[in-house]
């Protein structure tokens, strides 16, 4: 029963999707504290394509149609002071097609800085690659005015909103950056840094959602 227009009853809060490209990534966000509502996290496997299939798959009828998107997972950080373990907070997040804004990065930031405490959160533009970025392409990058580089947070963005309006938004942690760089994730200190900052914003991102639901006065 309930649910009919004109009923009264209250219609369920669109869901939250969070997405990943690698497993590694999905078990950080999976394995830490819990948020108090829940959150799907989706792998979408590695590389903008895959990223746009799973996020149009997830997004399309008879899934979560409606969902609010967060890109999240590693990234490489491209300002000089960064270290692994350091958040970033996108304020678009942009490709060769194009950038697109996110929401509400204002409310990411303080629900971060209450979710993880110490932690260095750095906002700006974060761009995107086809390609695991190195050396001087980084110092390329950089020029840009971007301050990080992943390789699906732009195309799951762009994705999503191509299947309706919806919040959206891309919180990275930094795994290696300028002076920082790793060979392979999970296998130096950095990795570990990383990892667990990751497996500690799931809280945040709910919080953020929470946030973005409430009616404005």
């Amino acid at each position: 029963m309930g649910g009919a227009p004109g009923s009264g009853s209250p219609q369920a809060p669109p869901p939250l999707l969070v997405a990943c490209a690698l497993g590694i990534e999905q078990v950080a966000l999976r394995s830490g504290r819990r948020p108090a509502g829940p959150v799907r996290v989706l792998r979408t496997g590695m590389g903008p394509r895959a990223a746009e299939a799973a996020v149009a798959a997830a997004l399309a009828p008879g899934g979560a149609p409606e969902a609010a998107v967060i890109a999240s997972g590693f990234c490489a950080g491209l300002a000089p002071g960064m270290h692994p373990g350091d958040l970033v907070v996108a304020e678009e997040a942009r490709d060769a097609d194009g950038a697109t804004p996110c929401t509400g990065t204002g409310l990411l930031v303080a629900a971060l800085a209450r979710a993880v405490p110490g932690a260095t959160v750095h906002t700006g533009p974060l761009t995107g690659s086809d390609h695991v970025v190195r050396g001087p392409e980084r110092a390329a990058l950089r020029a840009t005015g971007a301050i990080a580089v992943d390789m699906e947070s732009a195309a799951t963005l762009r994705t999503a909103l191509c299947h309706g309006p919806r919040p959206v938004a891309a919180v990275r942690v930094v795994v290696d950056a300028p002076e920082h760089e790793l060979v392979r994730i999970g296998t130096v200190r950095g990795g570990i840094s990383a990892f667990r900052v990751l497996r500690a914003v799931l809280p945040a991102f709910y919080e953020w959602h929470r946030s973005l639901l409430l009616p404005r006065r």
